[in-house]
């Protein structure tokens, strides 16, 4: 658990005001994806509008935390091995 609170601190270090709006905008639109209760005839239009501000948000967001991730835990250096002596 340290190790994610970790991971969020970095994250939230790295970004600025637009990374977090992008963030909110996010959780926004999938929020209103869960918990949709509108009528059947705006069902149509509201998903197609939330679903591609989710991705288009999410996506992005997603590879930063990646990247971040990737920094903090680099692959183990590759051992080389000696050609057998005969």
């Amino acid at each position: 658990m340290k190790r994610l609170f970790a991971l969020a601190d970095e994250y939230l270090d790295q970004s600025d005001w637009k990374v977090l709006a992008a963030l909110k905008f996010c959780l926004l639109s999938l929020g209103m994806l869960i918990g949709m209760y509108a009528p059947k005839r705006y069902r149509r239009s509201l998903t197609m509008t939330c679903i591609p501000l989710f991705l288009l948000t999410y996506l992005p967001l997603m590879e930063k935390l990646v990247r971040i991730w990737k920094e903090q835990n680099p692959p183990p250096p590759e051992v080389q091995e000696e050609p057998a002596a005969l």
